[in-house]
């Protein structure tokens, strides 16, 4: 599906283009390889596929041919749910158009299209509209990254409480590593959503035309580049405290089972003399004196008792109870 948009008053217009207005952004979503074809016969340029887009190496993400810019980056998508995805998005700068090529819905470019469309955001020319969706993009990432933060310090309050969960819960300890890990592996999506960013930006920097090159979008470029720097550092800060918490938790369950082994041990030597009393006295020996002792059963019932609370005081002084 290819939507077209045109500038109108500093606008974005969806559809057919109005008087004195001129398209300045092409989203293609999910585009069949049709359309594809008659795109890049009409601009006279090669639109990457999606397997190019999938491409790790940076030449293939970040490359100038036939007079435009192809620049591909990494979105969060899905961040609301407990499997956020990747997805690769490709901003094409040819002309006076920006080309999106994706095949996924992000919600950053909802919200871009939302408030471009309203007026909020000025979209005159496709150097604006292109710095603009990059702009809601670092505003969504932060957005997502402060959201983390809080279930972070949340996780680490539970973590660190007198009773997390129930002693001795096995499927409690695991729910607190799995939102753990889900944590983690979503700050690691969005350092590299950061990352390639923060490389489409200076790609994009060093590539501006004499003509357009205005001081406003300078200046906004840098903007961007420092606030993708210091998203950056911050969910560097993040993954450092997730892995903490994650060696923490995992110190926390160690002490529990290491507690409950103690006890396990200690209960084993507390019944361990009065089961030796037992077991000599189940002997099967024709010639045992005490078996003739009116008094046997009581005396060796009495034995095994004080046998058993001997030891129990004694852990007990040593503080291992």
């Amino acid at each position: 599906m290819i939507r077209a948009y045109s500038s109108l008053e500093g606008r974005l217009v969806a559809g057919v283009p109005a008087e004195g207005a001129d398209v300045v952004w092409l989203d293609l979503l999910s585009p069949e390889r049709g359309e594809e074809a008659a795109l890049e016969q009409r601009l006279g340029i090669n639109l990457p596929t999606r397997e190019d887009m999938e491409e790790i190496e940076q030449s293939s993400r970040l490359y100038a041919e036939d007079g435009a810019l192809f620049m591909t980056a990494l979105i969060l998508a899905q961040s609301e749910t407990d499997s956020p995805v990747m997805v690769p998005v490709t901003f094409v700068l040819a002309g006076n158009q920006v080309i999106t090529v994706r095949y996924d819905t992000p919600r950053a470019i909802d919200m871009f299209i939302q408030r471009a469309v309203r007026g909020t955001i000025a979209c005159t020319n496709a150097e604006e509209v292109l710095l603009s969706i990059v702009d809601v993009i670092i505003d969504r990432l932060a957005d997502v990254l402060e959201r983390v933060g809080r279930d972070v310090e949340a996780l680490s309050r539970r973590v660190f409480a007198r009773q997390p969960v129930k002693s001795g819960s096995e499927s409690g300890w695991r729910s607190v590593l799995e939102e753990i890990g889900r944590k983690g592996d979503l700050i690691s999506n969005i350092r590299d959503s950061l990352g390639t960013l923060e490389r489409l930006a200076v790609f994009y920097g060093q590539r501006l035309r004499d003509e357009r090159d205005t001081k406003e979008l300078r200046a906004r470029l840098k903007d961007a580049e420092s606030d993708l720097r210091g998203l950056a550092d911050h969910s560097g800060f993040m993954s450092q405290k997730v892995s903490f918490l994650m060696e923490a938790t995992l110190g926390l369950i160690g002490i529990e089972q290491n507690a409950i082994i103690k006890l396990l041990s200690v209960v084993s030597g507390v019944f361990l003399p009065p089961t030796l009393v037992a077991s000599i006295y189940g002997m099967n020996f024709e010639v045992m004196p005490e078996l003739g002792v009116a008094y046997g059963y009581p005396l060796a019932l009495v034995g095994m008792l004080f046998s058993a609370v001997l030891p129990y005081l004694f852990f007990k002084r040593k503080g291992w109870l």
